[in-house]
C-alpha cells in the first residue's frame, strides 16, 4: 500500500541547513499498523506530514497504491489526502458551529463519500450516540479525540496517519481511545502509522520503528 523509498528533509536555521530525515525506507502494507518512537524533534511529525503530502522531502520517493505522492502538486495532493488518507492530530480541529454528528460526517460529505450506514456505526461503536446533538464545547477531551476519530473513519481512507493522537489524554481516557482505533481501523483493513512517544503502546502495533539523529531505525 505505502512504500517510501530514501526520504530525505532538511530545513534552514541561523546555523545553517538542518537534516531532520536522513535517507528514510519503510513499507507498510494493507490492514498493518507501524509505530513511531523518537524523541522530540527526532522527525516523526515532519515523516507523517511528508506521506500525507502536507510538505515536500528534499528527495526521495512516496507512493501510495502506486501514485507516486512526490511527483504531484498541490492540488492533486490535496485530492490524494481527500479520497485516501485519514489524519489524526493531538489537536482535534473540530469546527465549534457543527454538532458530533455534522462533524463526523464533514469530510465524507466535502470529498462526495458520505455513508450514512457507516457514519451511524461509527457514532455507535465510538460510544457518541448520546452526544449526537452536542457541540465540541460541550464535550471532554476524550470525547472530542473520538469525534475526530470518528470524521477521519467516516472518510474510509486506506492509509491513517496519527500524530500523538492520545498525548492530551489521560491514560485511561488514551488506552480506551487506542483500544477503539485500533479495533476499528482492523476492521477496516486500513493501515495505521502512528507517532507516540509511548514505547508502552508502540508495543502494541505490528512493526515499530525509532528515529534517531533522522535515520529509521527497528525498535
Amino acid at each position: 500500500m505505502l512504500r517510501v523509498s530514501r526520504l530525505k528533509k532538511t530545513y534552514s536555521s541561523s546555523e545553517g541547513p538542518v537534516m531532520v530525515l536522513d535517507d528514510i525506507s519503510l513499507d507498510v502494507a494493507p490492514g498493518q499498523t507501524v509505530a513511531l518512537t523518537g524523541e522530540s524533534g527526532s522527525g516523526k511529525s515532519t515523516l507523517l506530514h511528508l506521506i500525507g503530502g502536507l510538505d515536500r522531502p528534499d528527495s526521495g520517493e512516496i507512493r501510495l497504491n502506486d501514485t507516486d505522492i512526490t511527483a504531484l502538486g498541490d492540488g492533486a495532493r490535496a485530492l490524494v489526502r481527500r479520497t485516501q488518507i485519514g489524519l489524526v492530530f493531538q489537536q482535534f480541529n473540530l469546527v465549534p458551529s457543527l454538532t458530533v454528528i455534522q462533524n463526523i460526517a464533514l469530510q465524507a460529505r466535502l470529498s462526495g463519500r458520505h455513508d450514512p450506514a457507516l457514519t451511524g456505526r461509527l457514532i455507535e461503536a465510538l460510544g457518541l450516540s448520546d452526544l449526537t446533538g452536542r457541540y465540541p464545547e460541550q464535550l471532554s477531551g476524550g470525547q472530542q479525540q473520538r469525534v475526530a476519530i470518528g470524521r477521519t473513519l467516516a472518510n474510509a481512507p486506506r492509509l491513517i496517519l496519527a500524530d500523538e493522537p492520545t498525548g492530551n489524554l489521560d491514560e485511561t481516557t488514551g488506552d480506551a481511545v487506542m483500544d477503539l482505533m485500533m479495533s476499528l481501523v482492523k476492521e477496516a483493513g486500513a493501515a495505521l502509522i502512528m507517532a507516540t512517544h509511548s514505547t508502552r503502546l508502540a508495543a502494541r502495533f505490528d512493526k515499530r520503528f525509532h528515529l534517531r539523529r533522522g535515520r529509521l531505525e527497528t525498535g
